[in-house]
């Protein structure tokens, strides 16, 4: 595990909510969420570069991770909720307002901060999954669609209890080859073969996961070593509780339909993160979803884990941004 000088983790009461925070520095608040399968030590590489530069760099564990609160419902995973949190968090380390910077899951979190309480989240952040703004589309639909004739990963998380019975066969080994297959590292498809990302009828996720042959450069056997005691605490539920609310967020968005976010904005995807490509459409419209963007950046070669597998063009990106909004 990664040992970050100055580091100190706590849990604070987030509007009733019990969220654990990773934080080092001092200065104007950074707000880092982070997404599926992983744990605030995902910004491991950003909180001492941020914090080095003179802020306040504070990463925290989702509501159904790791330290903090996991609640059994599913409905308490809506991304009103979270945003809840992130208020919360913001209220309850004493600060009026904070730059919140998210990745995966914790890109959705952070646009609908900043789309909902911008008087608190003066500018954002969002790596990998695009800002799409609520629309008319059902998001189950869709992912329906995007499976094609096999079921894409989001649609197959949606029945409670299905992954959960899959991950819980070998978490280790499963958390290692989600990783490793969304990542820049994985070799790509053969022509006509599937993605890792989809699951054929009666299979499994994993059946199709890829697996590392050696080291690799961004992520040690410590490291994954950590999520796995993360996950061994908290267990899957609640992380997977996250795509089973996706259209109940429709519902609780739809007064925002097609609102753009008009804070100052940075996007980092990756050449070879899903999500990135997946997005095209969305990202084409940032002049009019993001009319304060700063700026919009995919990464060459890098996969979905683009904080770690590129940190430091992440953390020159985000130093950058985050002087521009000083």
């Amino acid at each position: 595990m990664m040992d970050i000088e100055g580091l100190v983790r706590h849990d604070v009461d987030a509007h009733g909510t019990r969220i654990h925070v990773a934080e080092v520095g001092e200065g104007p608040m950074v707000l880092f969420v982070h997404g599926f399968p992983e744990s605030w030590y995902s910004w491991r590489h950003q909180l001492p570069a941020v914090a080095a530069a003179g802020y306040r760099a504070v990463a925290i564990d989702v509501r159904g991770y790791g330290s903090s609160e996991c609640p059994s419902e599913v409905d308490a995973y809506r991304l009103v909720n979270l945003v809840g949190d992130c208020v919360g968090v913001v209220e309850a380390l004493g600060e009026a307002g904070a730059v919140i910077v998210g990745h995966d899951w914790g890109s959705p979190i952070a646009s609908t901060a900043a789309l909902l309480r911008p008087e608190v989240f003066r500018a954002v952040a969002l790596l990998s999954v695009a800002y799409t703004p609520p629309n008319e589309f059902r998001p189950t639909d869709v992912f329906r669609m995007m499976g094609g004739d096999d079921t894409f990963y989001i649609e197959y998380f949606q029945e409670p209890g299905v992954a959960e019975a899959e991950i819980g066969t070998d978490p280790a080994r499963w958390l290692e080859g989600m990783i490793f297959s969304a990542s820049g590292d994985a070799p790509p498809p053969l022509p006509g073969e599937p993605t890792g990302f989809s699951v054929a009828d009666g299979g499994r996720l994993d059946d199709r996961f890829r697996y590392p042959t050696g080291p690799l450069a961004w992520q040690g056997a410590d490291d994954l070593a950590f999520y796995v005691g993360e996950f061994a605490r908290a267990g899957f539920s609640g992380g997977l509780n996250r795509y089973r609310c996706v259209d109940h967020d429709w519902v609780d968005l739809r007064a925002w339909r097609e609102a753009p976010i008009h804070q100052p904005s940075l996007y980092i995807g990756g050449e070879k993160d899903g999500p990135t490509i997946w997005g095209a459409g969305s990202i084409a419209r940032y002049p009019e979803t993001l009319p304060g963007l700063h700026d919009s950046v995919v990464l060459p070669g890098v996969g979905h884990w683009m904080q770690q597998e590129d940190a430091v063009g992440v953390n020159a990106l985000l130093l950058d941004f985050l002087e521009a909004c000083s």
